[in-house]
């Protein structure tokens, strides 16, 4: 028996996590430091409002812009400020096989439910073969019954697509260590397709309007930027249990999706969270993203108004 086989044969099959996972955004001081009090007080405030996890680092983190160290500084703070790890599943890919370990090791150090990773995505078009030794030496190289790993199925952005052949590979080789997938192309069919064929797989579409589809077909949940703000709305969304009451959500929360994407989607969200709080720092990005213009701040509050309305704290409120 092989190092790979020795490991997946010591791992009983975990229960996944569940539910509404918000891909917690990073703000940054003027120095462009992350500010991790700010993103602690934020963290709490989610859990305690509607999100099930956090997936911390990932897209809308902006932890791709960022080193390993970096990362890895920030997930050490979350959890000695008392955040539970093993309700995050934070981003830790990255183009070097050496990172992806470093940082996913590291993870599940801390206790992290899990470890959300991208395919090796510099070198285009890899072969089903190649993305398998990618994800499976990763597996290899942390060497930890503890890990729980999410693939990352992002082409739009990764221009590298996990194909369903790699997704099966993977769990009949590491049954239990290869616990789910977070699927972000935004095709409903990709996630169907996976669950049909891997039952019962810890899929987490990244809309949350196929949250109750994919919880209906047997998936995990949601991992959203979204929800860093629309939490609320999505916890009602996952605990609908009636056909017009999920029609109801799933409408206010289309209408919400589309007054953001139709502007950058992370400079978007994290000018609604500035404008929530007051604080400029949550408007903050890392290159090469770009704060929206004036025009553009104006015209989405505008969108969000008439979808939401605001209550006295300036805070739109989650009502569908």
């Amino acid at each position: 028996m092989n190092a790979m086989a020795r490991l997946a044969a010591k791992v009983a099959k975990p229960i996944a996590p569940k539910g509404v996972y918000a891909a917690l955004f990073t703000p940054f001081t003027e120095a462009m430091e992350p500010d991790l009090p700010a993103m602690i007080d934020f963290a709490r405030w989610l859990l305690a409002n509607g999100c099930d996890g956090l997936s911390m680092l990932g897209s809308s983190g902006e932890g791709n812009s960022m080193s390993a160290r970096r990362r890895m500084a920030i997930l050490e703070g979350l959890v000695e400020a008392g955040l539970p790890p093993v309700r995050m599943i934070p981003g830790t890919g990255a183009a070097s096989l050496g990172d992806v370990v470093e940082v996913t090791r590291h993870a599940v150090e801390l206790g992290c439910g899990g470890a959300l990773v991208l395919p090796p995505y510099y070198y285009k078009n890899p072969t089903d073969d190649g993305l398998f030794r990618a994800f499976a030496a990763l597996i290899e190289q942390v060497a930890d019954s503890r890990l729980r790993l999410y693939l990352y199925h992002i082409p739009q952005l990764s221009a590298v697509p996990v194909p369903h052949a790699v997704v099966e590979r993977l769990v009949e080789a590491f049954p239990g260590i290869v616990a789910g997938l977070k699927d972000s192309s935004g095709d409903w069919s990709y996630s169907a397709t996976l669950l049909q064929r891997v039952p019962g797989f810890g899929v987490y579409p990244g809309l949350e309007i196929f949250l109750a589809k994919v919880l209906h077909a047997g998936g995990a949940g949601c991992i959203t930027g979204s929800a860093n703000f629309t939490a609320p709305l999505c916890a009602q969304l996952a605990a609908a249990r009636n056909d017009a009451d999920v029609a109801r959500l799933e409408k206010k929360l289309d209408q919400i999706r589309i007054a953001i994407e139709s502007r950058p989607i992370i400079p978007a969200l994290k000018a609604v969270q500035a404008e929530i709080t007051g604080y400029a720092g949550w408007g903050r990005l890392l290159p090469p993203f770009t704060p929206l213009s004036d025009a553009e701040r104006a015209g989405l509050f505008k969108d969000l108004d008439a979808i939401l309305p605001r209550d006295a704290g300036h805070r739109w409120e989650m009502r569908a």
